[in-house]
């Protein structure tokens, strides 16, 4: 989700680049308020000064002032994270959604069609500003809504699969993000017995879980479905950010739109797929991974943590991560999620 962060008023000015962004363990050092409007009035824009950096901390977000228009979102894409291949293949699929007019905010494109635009050696796209609350998902309408509108992007998402993008798998969530936190030595010593213990156990639920649940086919998704990722208006849901975008169950973008007891997201299950069966078939097996999708991401954050920590926005808005409080607090969480991952499937209602 993109908030508001600082604000600046400023200019663009000359702006030499000090460091490669590719190779730096602080890739936007040098990503200064005058380079990102430098950026943008290269693309033929007229900023008119105003920059209101958003929270976005994998990537660097900023709302542009545009001269008689409206603001414009610059996204600056976290270097050496995707190759422009993955990029484009993410803008081709938000242009196959808004082609069958699916509600997702898609990157301009510039008089010669291009979405991914270069300027001193940061890549970055251009989005129009859509504005929006946060869903209301106590009503069952919503959720309905919602069901019709990731039902139709899973019918297209499940035509062909990406080529240049990952899948979440329990490896590449679950496996490798363990194995790096202990790698790079995050989890405190005095942890690191129970933590192998916690997790070892938890990843084999995980793979009993996908058994019961096999075979799990994997599908283009939204990848990062909170509602955090959901504008809501008068005329309905708008869908943000693709950043996310992979190869994975479907089930991946209904799971965090879930909350509450187990009755309250079961009744929630149901109004979702009322709305969701209109357009694409749902695999009921899937609800054997909801709690191990869940169980993945806990272990994913930490691991994102861990491996975004020599850049200094993430000591600066994280600085709890890495203390023992922490610690404490994750493999407690994690406890909580032994009790729970091999409890039956959620059931509609």
């Amino acid at each position: 989700m993109m908030q508001a962060g600082p604000q600046f008023n400023v200019m663009g000015g000359a702006h030499q680049m000090l460091t490669d962004p590719q190779q730096s363990e602080t890739p936007y050092a040098d990503l200064s308020p005058d380079l990102v409007l430098n950026a943008i009035e290269a693309q033929g824009y007229r900023c008119s000064g105003h920059l209101l950096a958003l929270n976005s901390y994998e990537n660097r977000v900023y709302q542009v002032g545009i001269e008689d228009s409206r603001p414009v979102i610059a996204k600056f894409y976290r270097p050496g994270r995707w190759s422009d291949a993955a990029i484009l293949q993410e803008h081709a699929f938000t242009a196959e959604l808004v082609e069958q007019e699916i509600p997702i905010v898609p990157p301009l494109a510039d008089a010669g069609g291009r979405t991914l635009h270069e300027f001193s050696s940061y890549r970055f796209a251009l989005f129009p500003s859509q504005g929006g609350r946060w869903p209301d998902l106590d009503k069952r309408e919503n959720l309905t809504w919602l069901g019709r509108f990731i039902g139709r992007i899973h019918a297209l998402g499940a035509v062909k699969p990406f080529t240049q993008r990952p899948s979440l798998t329990p490896k590449t969530f679950g496996v490798d993000s363990f194995e790096y936190l202990l790698e790079h030595e995050f989890v405190p010593a005095h942890l690191v017995s129970e933590y192998r213990e916690v997790v070892g156990d938890l990843l084999r639920e995980i793979d009993a879980a996908y058994a019961r649940a096999a075979p799990v086919q994997l599908i283009r998704v939204h990848g990062d479905c909170h509602p955090g990722n959901i504008l809501w208006t008068d005329d309905g849901p708008h869908f943000v950010d693709m950043d996310d975008c992979r190869m994975a169950p479907a089930v991946q973008d209904i799971w965090m739109l879930l909350s509450g007891s187990r009755e309250e997201m079961s009744r929630m299950l149901s109004a979702f797929l009322d709305g969701y069966y209109d357009f694409h078939e749902f695999d009921p097996r899937e609800l054997h991974l909801v709690e191990s999708l869940r169980t993945l991401r806990i272990i994913h954050y930490a691991a994102w943590l861990a491996r975004r920590w020599k850049d200094p926005a993430f000591p600066r808005n994280f600085p709890w991560f890495g203390a023992p409080s922490y610690w404490d607090e994750h493999l407690n969480t994690l406890r909580q999620q032994r009790l729970v991952i091999a409890d039956p499937p959620l059931e509609s209602r």
